[in-house]
């Protein structure tokens, strides 16, 4: 019987997060205050705890994991790294289609990777209170039950739009303890001035992490906790590709393509990076972000330096944006609504070192639906995302009669995302392309830099 489950055991947990930028071919473009000069670690010192801003602007290439954090990473951790037989079967394709499932944290996804971690440093510096935003829910709910862990507060400003569409996501965060609100609220400056413009604002990633941010730096107690886009949320999620390099030599395999979901990065970067080391060193391995068509900020976004939230209170970050400002339509896969990209993602995308393709919401869950009846896992919306262009590319194997290697990161379950089922069974779902002219305007907003 061929194998089905790569697994490992939990004293092969990663010791060392993964840091890209030692294997970059040029050192990270800098970070901009609003004077267009690059900012000093202080400068970030009323948000975040020192030992993260330093991983923030590591260049080394390890960085230790925690004794107490590789404790608690137990309670899932290794994940599993299936073959997906059925699904080559049904596909009728030569092509070996390998994935790492993170949906087996307890809150269903990859986030905890990071919150676990970010929370223990912020305990560690005598944070006493987390905020942050979330769309999905998937990395509020990872705080949340962070904040569990470690005996902290945590406030989650949840996108209006994602609010309404998972109310259990809410619940899970409710149930381990966190504060909720719907964003854009009352509560902060940010969040008004939004609703002043429209009071029927559905919320966006960047206007929540604008009241996150703003309520993080107006309290010494307190400080905000991102779950994408960053530097160091992503190190922190190298513990999924480096896993996953152990389970491909458990099989004497390695994947000729990695796909994987991409809004603000960290999804993709977790999985795809620690692959970019071989890649750096010569060996031929495709990495593929996968964003949604209509919010295509990799496919059709500028590079440019940028605000990281709507209101223009985070630093200038050089990535692929489609204007701090954008406003996403209310797709299902909340956690790829995000106007920009990390940046390390994106120097490298913007250097010709990965590649980006962009899929339609209707295609992303027929794809869903594929895997559910082959391989019995149900797939949060944002992993829909890398299952597409996964069967798209071993489609195109079974046309040419290659016999690739493909491997993505399903990143979570869709347990609670079945009224996004339900709509797409029902006809209900549409396709998205954001106009050209809508991206354009967003653009002409972009802050002046030099």
């Amino acid at each position: 019987m061929a194998q089905t489950k790569i697994l490992l055991d939990e004293n092969e947990i990663p010791t060392h997060w993964y840091n890209v930028v030692a294997d970059m071919p040029n050192a990270p473009a800098a970070v901009l205050g609003p004077d267009g000069k690059p900012i000093t670690p202080d400068a970030l010192a009323a948000i975040f705890p020192m030992s993260l801003i330093e991983q923030e602007v590591s260049a080394e290439r390890w960085i230790p994991i925690p004794d107490k954090v590789r404790e608690i990473y137990q309670l899932w951790r290794p994940s599993p790294m299936f073959r997906a037989h059925r699904l080559e079967q049904m596909l009728g394709t030569p092509a070996k289609i390998y994935y790492k499932y993170e949906g087996v944290s307890p809150a269903g996804s990859h986030k905890p990777n990071s919150a676990i971690a970010q929370a223990y440093y912020n305990k560690e510096a005598g944070i006493r209170r987390l905020v942050t935003e979330t769309g999905a829910g998937q990395w509020g709910s990872s705080l949340a039950l962070a904040g569990q862990m470690f005996d902290m507060e945590v406030r989650i400003y949840m996108v209006k739009v994602s609010y309404e569409q998972k109310p259990f996501r809410r619940s899970m965060m409710q149930t381990w303890g966190a504060e909720v609100f719907a964003s854009p609220t009352n509560m902060t400056n940010a969040g008004r001035s939004v609703l002043e413009k429209d009071p029927t604002n559905p919320g966006s990633l960047g206007s929540a992490s604008s009241e996150a941010v703003e309520e993080a730096a107006s309290r010494a107690d307190t400080n905000s906790a991102l779950g994408s886009v960053l530097n160091h949320v992503i190190l922190h999620q190298s513990v999924i590709g480096l896993e996953a390099t152990k389970q491909f030599e458990k099989v004497g395999d390695y994947p000729d393509m990695i796909f994987a979901p991409c809004g603000g990065g960290s999804n993709f970067g977790g999985a795809a990076f620690p692959f970019f080391a071989d890649k750096a060193a010569g060996k031929n391995v495709r990495l593929v972000a996968v964003e949604p068509s209509s919010c295509p900020t990799l496919t059709r976004g500028h590079y440019a330096y940028d605000f990281g939230d709507s209101v223009g209170m985070t630093p200038l970050l050089k990535m692929y944006t489609l204007g701090h400002d954008f406003m996403p339509p209310s797709i299902h896969a909340g956690g790829l609504r995000y106007h920009g990209d990390n940046a390390l993602v994106s120097q490298l995308y913007n250097e010709g070192l990965i590649e980006a393709v962009a899929v339609p919401q209707v295609a992303t869950f027929e794809a869903g639906v594929q895997f559910a009846r082959t391989e019995g896992i149900i797939p949060a919306p944002e992993s829909c995302h890398a299952i597409r262009a996964c069967i798209d590319e071993a489609l195109r194997c079974k046309e040419s009669g290659e016999a690739k290697t493909l491997f993505f990161n399903l990143s979570g379950h869709g347990h609670f995302d079945m009224a996004s089922y339900d709509k797409y069974f029902a006809g209900e779902l549409e396709d998205y392309a954001y106009p050209e002219e809508a991206i354009r305007q967003a653009l002409d907003h972009l802050p002046k830099v030099g």
